[in-house]
C-alpha cells in the first residue's frame, strides 16, 4: 500500500513569514532554546525547516520548542496545533506532578517507570520544565505531615526483609554508578523499581512503621534513578524521577532525605546554569536540614547556595555561604549522618569550594581546593574525574598550560571506563577553554588525544537513529 502523500505545512510557513524568520534563523533559535532547556545534541539547520514545511513532523519534544520560539517572537501564545503539527497523544506531564494523595502518587510513579522502560521517546527526551521544581518544593514545604493509611485489602505482607532488600539493591547500584557512571545500569534500576518495588507499594500490606521505611527505601532508589538520568544529561527525565522521589520522602515524613533530594535538584539546576532556581532549591533543602537536625545536610545545602551565588557572580554572598557551610560541617558527626549522605566529606566539600572559586575566576584558590578534593576515598571514579577536570581548569585559569594539559590527560585516562555524559561534557568544556592556546604544542597534543578518546557521538543517542 503506498505511503500517504505529505501535505505542505502552510500554517508553519505563515508563522515563519509573520515572524520574519529565515529557515536558518528558525533552526538556530530552536537549537538555542533547546540548549537552554537542557536538551543536548540539537543540530537543526535550514534543511530541517524545509522538511517540516514539506510535511515532516519533528521528533518530540521539538514541536513545543518551535511553538515557544514563535510565542517569544510574536508576543502571543502559539500552540503546537497553530504550527500545523499534531499534538502528542502522550501524557507529557507524567512524573512532573507532586501528587496530593497517596493513591495518585502510586499511579504517577508507576506510569513514569513504565514509560521509561518502554523507551517512550516523549519521556526519554523530555524537556527540563522550568517551574516544576518550584511547585514541588512549595508542596514539600507546605504539605501537612503524611498519615500512613495501612492497607486492609492487600494480600501481600510486606516486612522489614523486603525493605532491606530494596536498600541493599540501592547500595549496590550506588556503588556501580560511582564507579562506572549513570549509563552502566540505569535501565536495570528502573526495571527493578517497576518489577519489584512497584508491587510492594501498590499491593503490599504493612504496618505504619514498615510503611514509612518502605517509602524511604523507594525514595532512595527513585532518587538514584533520577541521578543516573541526570548524569546522562536526560535532564527532563531526571527531573521527573527526583520530583517523585521527593513525593515518596514526603509520604515517609523523612525531612532529611527530602532535604537531600532538594539539594540534588539544586545540583542539577546549577549544572544547567539556572542560578535562581538552584538558590531557591538549596534554601528549601536547608529548611529541611534544620527540621531534620542534620548539620551535614545543612552544610551541603549551604554549599549549593554558595555555588548558585558564584554563578551569579556574587563573591561576598558566596563567601558567607561557604563560611556557614564550614561551620555547619564542623558540628556534624559521622555516626549521626545517614548512609546516603556519607559521601559528603572533606574532599567533597573541597571540590565544591573549588567549583565556586573557579566560577569566580579565582584560579589560585580553585587550584588549592581542587588539590584537596583529590584526597578522597576509593570507589568514586566519576567524582575523581570531575575533580581532576576541576584542577585542570584552575591551572588553565592561571595559564599554566603544561600543568593543565598533564592534568587533563589524567582526566582522559579516568574517563575511559565511564558511561557518563556529564564527564564527557566537562572534558569537552576543558578543550573549548584551551582552544585559544591551541597553537601551543602541549595544548595541541592534548586536544588531539581528547579528540581520539572521547566518543564521536552522544553516548545516549548513538544506538538510535535521529528523527526529523
Amino acid at each position: 500500500m503506498p505511503r500517504p502523500k505529505r501535505e505542505p505545512n502552510l500554517r508553519l510557513q505563515t508563522l515563519i513569514d509573520e515572524a520574519g524568520f529565515s529557515h536558518k534563523g528558525l533552526a538556530r533559535r530552536v537549537d538555542d532554546l533547546g540548549q537552554a532547556k537542557g536538551i543536548p545534541g540539537l543540530a537543526y539547520d535550514h534543511s530541517s525547516v524545509i522538511r517540516w514545511l514539506k510535511g515532516e513532523h519533528p521528533r518530540e519534544p521539538i514541536a513545543p520548542l518551535i511553538a515557544e520560539v514563535f510565542s517569544m517572537s510574536l508576543g502571543r501564545k502559539v500552540t503546537v496545533g497553530d504550527l500545523g503539527l499534531p499534538a502528542t497523544n502522550e501524557r507529557s506531564d507524567i512524573g512532573l506532578r507532586f501528587a496530593t494523595s497517596w493513591r495518585d502518587t502510586i499511579e504517577v510513579i508507576t506510569a513514569l517507570w513504565r514509560s521509561d522502560l518502554e523507551r517512550r521517546q516523549f519521556i526519554v527526551d523530555s524537556v527540563f520544565a522550568a517551574g516544576a521544581y518550584a511547585t514541588s518544593a512549595i508542596r514539600w514545604l507546605t504539605a501537612p505531615p503524611a498519615r500512613i493509611i495501612v492497607p486492609t485489602r492487600s494480600t501481600r505482607q510486606v516486612g522489614r526483609a523486603d525493605v532491606d532488600a530494596v536498600r541493599e539493591v540501592t547500595h549496590t547500584f550506588h556503588r556501580l554508578d560511582n564507579l562506572f557512571g549513570g549509563g552502566r545500569a540505569r535501565l536495570t534500576v528502573v526495571r527493578y523499581l517497576h518489577d519489584e518495588v512497584g508491587p510492594l507499594l501498590h499491593d503490599g500490606r504493612y504496618s505504619e512503621t514498615v510503611g514509612r521505611e518502605l517509602f524511604t527505601a523507594a525514595a532512595e532508589l527513585t532518587r538514584l534513578a533520577g541521578w543516573m538520568a541526570y548524569d546522562l544529561e536526560h535532564h527532563g527525565l531526571g527531573q521527573r524521577y527526583l520530583i517523585q522521589a521527593l513525593r515518596l520522602a514526603r509520604e515517609a515524613n523523612n525531612y532529611a532525605l527530602g532535604g537531600e533530594i532538594l539539594a540534588g535538584m539544586s545540583h542539577q539546576a546549577v549544572y544547567l546554569q539556572r542560578a535562581d532556581d538552584a538558590l531557591d532549591l538549596a534554601r528549601a533543602a536547608h529548611d529541611s536540614a534544620i527540621k531534620a537536625g542534620l548539620p551535614a545536610l545543612a552544610s551541603e545545602s549551604l554549599i549549593m547556595q554558595a555555588h548558585a551565588l558564584a554563578i551569579d557572580n556574587e563573591p561576598s554572598a558566596c563567601g558567607k555561604a561557604l563560611n556557614a557551610a564550614e561551620e555547619a560541617f564542623e558540628r556534624s558527626s559521622r555516626t549521626d549522618t545517614p548512609q546516603w549522605l556519607r559521601y559528603f566529606d572533606e574532599a567533597y566539600i573541597a571540590a565544591k569550594f573549588g567549583h565556586c572559586f573557579r566560577e569566580l575566576a579565582q584560579g589560585d584558590k580553585a587550584e588549592y581546593f581542587a588539590r584537596r578534593s583529590l584526597d578522597m576515598v576509593d570507589g568514586y571514579v566519576r567524582g575523581r574525574t570531575f575533580n581532576v577536570v576541576l584542577l585542570a581548569n584552575a591551572q588553565l585559569q592561571q595559564q599554566d598550560l603544561d600543568a593543565a594539559c598533564a592534568t587533563g590527560n589524567q582526566a582522559l585516562d579516568l574517563a575511559s571506563g565511564l558511561q557518563s555524559a556529564r564527564t564527557i561534557k566537562y572534558i569537552r568544556d576543558l578543550r573549548r577553554r584551551m582552544s585559544k592556546f591551541s597553537k601551543e604544542p602541549v595544548v595541541s597534543d592534548f586536544q588531539g588525544r581528547a579528540h581520539e578518546l572521547l566518543p564521536a557521538s552522544d553516548p545516549r543517542t548513538s544506538n538510535r537513529s535521529r528523527a526529523a
